[in-house]
């Protein structure tokens, strides 16, 4: 199934906009680059944004969309993944409030849906629209195992962007192409903005933080720190797979090395993370645990006055991005040239292994004992975290030298 010629909706005015991306938090946040772009060839355009409720709170803040529609309010944010998607369907359509925005989403009459999500839940409320043009992303390919630069280490796979998958291409009206092994997940979301016939050479993923908000983590800052405009470093230790998350040991050096250097040492994170946190704060005497301590916004506040964030791969990360902070990520199983800091690959720790990325998401699922993350060292973020505090820029743009 391949795209319709560009110019069949290139030169189309839309009134009513339907924007799909419901999660994960950093996903979202790569969305409001296509969002905002959006905003700025249709400005006068009613654009709604279709979301789950956790990253809700990010996007009531975006001046470009015009309502936050929340998806499953009042169900769990599973399945992440397949086609656990029908039971989780047959639960929220026994739910009377997702009745009602199922049907209020057909009686909306949108013109244009575009789904960027490529999910059969997705694809289910996109054909439910009833929209004459309906974007999302053509059909998901398989790995070729018969290209050996794809085949890694014991037999795993390099996996690429599949495309829309679970059955969800079969609700669109036109099909946006998709990079095989070399696309960054943002100028994936981009190519819609050519197909309707817009610039994309840009990629705007500002988003403001309320005043109030600003001045409130000023103040917890200015009491903790008693210095009233101290940039902290910001450690985020979590990430939405265990074999995306560094070892707490190597956070805990890393802490340790900026604390004896005089720098205010941050730990944040989702409550789930608080324990991680707190184990890092237990062993490296003066860092602060603000996990699970503030909202979503709170949080990109915090990021946004940061002098430097350390993270895995997870939603802090593409935060620190959006909010212009320098950032050092740590990658293993996922591939960061598709979900890395976009444009900022030296920005990037990633142990030199065959087997990475591999998108396991378990760590006893992991033939080397999640070796791609143990052998990233507690030295080589230090040396490429001081080489961005000092503004300079060093070392390789992906790999890094493993550890013993």
């Amino acid at each position: 199934m391949s795209a319709k010629p560009q110019t069949s909706i290139a030169d189309r005015e839309f009134e009513r906009i339907l924007f799909i991306r419901l999660s994960a938090l950093g996903d979202v946040v790569q969305s409001i680059a296509l969002l905002n772009a959006m905003r700025k060839r249709y400005p006068h355009a009613r654009i709604d944004w279709l979301v789950k409720p956790s990253p809700a709170k990010i996007v009531e803040l975006l001046p470009s969309v015009s309502n936050v529609l929340v998806y499953g309010a009042n169900h769990t944010e599973v399945p992440q993944y397949n086609w656990d998607g029908v039971k989780h369907y047959i639960r929220l359509l026994r739910d009377s409030s997702f009745r009602r925005l199922l049907a209020s989403l057909r009686a909306t009459r949108y013109d244009l849906v575009v789904d960027v999500q490529g999910q059969m839940r997705t694809g289910i409320v996109t054909a439910v629209t009833g929209a004459p043009v309906r974007l999302g992303f053509e059909r998901a390919r398989r790995e070729s195992k018969a290209d050996p630069a794809a085949v890694q280490a014991e037999g795993t796979v390099k996996r690429a962007w599949k495309g829309a998958r679970e059955g969800s291409w079969m609700a669109y009206t036109h099909h946006v192409p998709v990079e095989m092994n070399n696309a960054h997940a943002v100028d994936g979301y981009l190519r819609f903005g050519q197909l309707l016939g817009f610039d994309t050479s840009h990629a705007d993923f500002s988003f403001p933080i309320a005043d109030d908000v600003d001045a409130e983590i000023a103040r917890r800052l200015s009491e903790e720190s008693g210095a009233a405009a101290v940039r902290p470093i910001i450690i985020s230790p979590g990430g939405l797979w265990e074999t995306k998350r560094w070892h707490s040991q190597g956070f805990t050096a890393v802490a340790r090395h900026f604390i004896n250097k005089g720098h205010h040492v941050i730990l944040i994170g989702s409550g789930e993370e608080a324990e991680v946190c707190a184990e890092i704060v237990a062993a490296a005497p003066g860092a602060h645990n603000w996990a699970g301590r503030t909202t979503l916004t709170q949080l990109a506040a915090i990021i946004r006055r940061a002098s430097l964030c350390l993270t895995n791969d997870s939603g802090p990360m593409h935060m620190a991005v959006a909010l212009e902070r320098p950032v050092v990520s740590i990658f293993g199983p996922s591939d960061p040239v598709w979900a890395g800091p976009y444009r900022r690959q030296r920005a990037i720790l990633q142990a030199d292994l065959a087997c990475s990325p591999c998108r396991i998401r378990h760590v006893p699922k992991c033939p080397h004992d999640h070796a791609c993350m143990r052998q990233v060292t507690p030295q080589s973020v230090i040396e490429r975290m001081e080489a961005l505090l000092a503004g300079e820029v060093s070392g390789p743009s992906v790999t890094c030298e493993a550890g013993p």
